[in-house]
This record gives C-alpha cells, structure tokens and sequence, in this order.
C-alpha cells in the first residue's frame, strides 16, 4: 500500500500561515467540543538529560485524524546547523490503521505553533494591536512574526535574543522578506517597552519577561516554555494576566510558568480562565477591557499536528507533491 513521505520543503510550501491559523481555530473548537482523544505526551530522557524524546499520540474527529508526532529536543542544537526539534508526524488510516503519511514535524511544529499563537492573538488581542515584541530570533521567532502578520496590521517590531549577531540576521532576513523596519534592541525590556503584542520564543529555562515591564492592554503569547520546570516569564507576569490555555490538563502538569507561579504561592488553579477553545465556542469570555492584560500559554497538542498533517496530505495528493513508499501489512487474497 501507498504511504506518502512529505519533506520540510512540502510542509513548508503546502502550509501557509494563514490558511494554518484557520485550521488550528477549527482544530481547538472541535477539541474544546469533545470531538478527540488527547493523551498527556510521554517523554523518554537521554541518561545525562541531554535530550529528550516526546511521543504525542492523539486523535481529532474533524479533520478526522489519527496519528502520532515523535520529536525530539535537543538544547545543544542552539547555535548549530540543527533545529532544536527533530522527528516526523505520522498518520494512519482511522478505518484500517495502515500507514498514510510520514511529515516532516519540525516545519509542521514551527507552523502550527505559530498559528495557535496567530488563534489566540485574533480572539484575545485589542483589535488595534499593532506594536509588536519578539523574544527570541530563532526558528519560533520567524513563524511566531508570520502569524503576528497573519492576524494584525504590524507598525513596528522589535526583537532581542540573547545573541545579538543572531538577533541581527534575523532581523536582516525578515525584514526584506515582509518589507518593512524591524529594531534590534539590547534588553528584553527595551524590546517590551510600550508594546501590545508580546511573544516569547526563546529555550530560557528562566525568566526573559517580567510583568512589570508590560503596559496595559497588552497580548503576551508565551511559546518558549513547554516543560514543567522551565519558565519564560515571571510570575508577576502571569498574576497580572488574564491567562488562557490551549488545553487545561496539559497547562496543569507541564507549563512550567503557571506552575513556577503557583508554586511560590502567587496564583492558583483558578487564575487560569479557559482553553482557547473555550473562547472560540463562546463559553468564556477572552478580553473584557482595553486595559486587561491577556495571556496565553502555549505547550502544544497532538491534535494541531495532526490537522496540519491532514491539511498538508491533502494538499499534497492533490498537487502531487511528496515521495510514494510501500509500507504496511495487507493480505495478498483479502
């Protein structure tokens, strides 16, 4: 039987960011609505903790998906020619289970990151949002200001990272491919000042944002921080947020700056307001005032990859793109 192989350049051709912003609202929605099955991920260590591996298995009953993202993270790839995040997404058949599709999941997971954080920005955001802070210039940098462009009209950016030659090529690359001026700035705090879009991008396993820092009205995307024990952003940050999740369980045992902040007694369980696809079904309110801050902590699911998948699959059969393989079992006289 035919199992379709999709590389990095697939993904990234057959994938584009607004379309993927869309997909991952529907995506929530349909979560948030009961309609999959969502295990918490599963995460094998390397012995000295070097690296480690997470399978995320999930299914989405629309589009109707079943599949599994392998991926590892490796810190020691910052600096070098790797991403940081390697492995594939792979898809099976919901009816007989045989091997669809093997993705590329890095590209998959820097775009539906991404996107999630384009989700969250439309519906939390004020409308007028237009000054935008980057933390970070790395792989979620780039898709985190696709998305920004995505779902607002940008009139300034700004970026810092801790390597300002890093930071510098970012901001050369991304400037003339969006036309526009992009600062670079010697703080994180130089970056936030003033600003009503914030992302957090950077692998710090400590604070880069500090709630003092974040004027009235703004929208943070907090994406670096995707473990229990690391944290992106203080927790006056968090405290002084009105802070949504994409999914209440997963933010209960593995997003590090809730958890971090509860853990020295300055929020609690309820501070968190909803999932966002609680927002998106209309159950819970997103911004009630010009001034809230509003916050959402991203880890991501298993259910976006897999409608990314989907989505790029489709696109692909359609348009031809991607290499044919003959994988699975099948009886010869069925």
């Amino acid at each position: 039987m035919s199992t379709r192989i999709l590389t990095r350049r697939d993904v990234e051709r057959l994938l584009p960011m607004p379309e993927c912003v869309d997909l991952m609202a529907e995506a929530l929605a349909h979560l948030a609505g009961g309609d999959a099955v969502l295990p918490l991920r599963t995460v094998v260590w390397l012995p000295d903790r070097s690296g480690r591996l997470g399978l995320m298995p999930g299914y989405l009953g629309a589009p109707r998906s079943f599949g599994i993202k392998v991926l590892s993270l490796m810190p020691g790839n910052h600096g070098t020619k790797y991403d940081s995040h390697q492995g594939v997404v792979l898809l099976f058949g919901v009816e007989h289970g045989e091997p669809l599709a093997v993705l590329d999941a890095s590209s998959i997971t820097a775009i539906r990151t991404a996107a999630v954080s384009g989700v969250a920005t439309r519906i939390l955001a004020r409308a007028e949002a237009e000054d935008l802070a980057i933390l970070g210039s790395g792989v979620q940098a780039a898709s985190h200001l696709a998305a920004m462009a995505a779902v607002r009209r940008l009139r300034r950016v700004r970026v810092w990272s801790r390597n300002r030659s890093h930071a510098e090529r970012f901001v050369a690359r991304e400037a003339a491919r969006y036309k526009m001026t992009i600062e670079v700035t010697d703080s994180p705090r130089a970056a936030v000042d003033g600003a009503d879009l914030v992302c957090t991008t950077t692998a710090a396993r400590g604070p880069v944002l500090e709630g003092s820092w974040l004027a009235p009205g703004a929208h943070i995307n907090a994406a670096g921080a995707c473990f229990a024990s690391a944290r992106g952003l203080d927790a006056e940050a968090v405290r002084r947020a009105r802070l949504f999740v994409d999914r209440r369980e997963s933010a209960l045992a593995e997003a590090g700056d809730f958890l971090i902040a509860r853990a020295e007694g300055v929020v609690g369980d309820d501070h968190i307001v909803g999932e966002l696809g609680d927002v998106l079904l209309g159950r819970v309110a997103g911004r009630q005032e010009d001034n809230q801050i509003t916050l959402f902590e991203s880890l991501g699911l298993a259910i976006e990859d897999l409608a990314a998948a989907h989505y790029v699959l489709t696109a692909a059969i359609r348009s031809g793109a991607g290499i044919e393989v003959d994988l699975g079992g099948t009886h010869g006289d069925a």
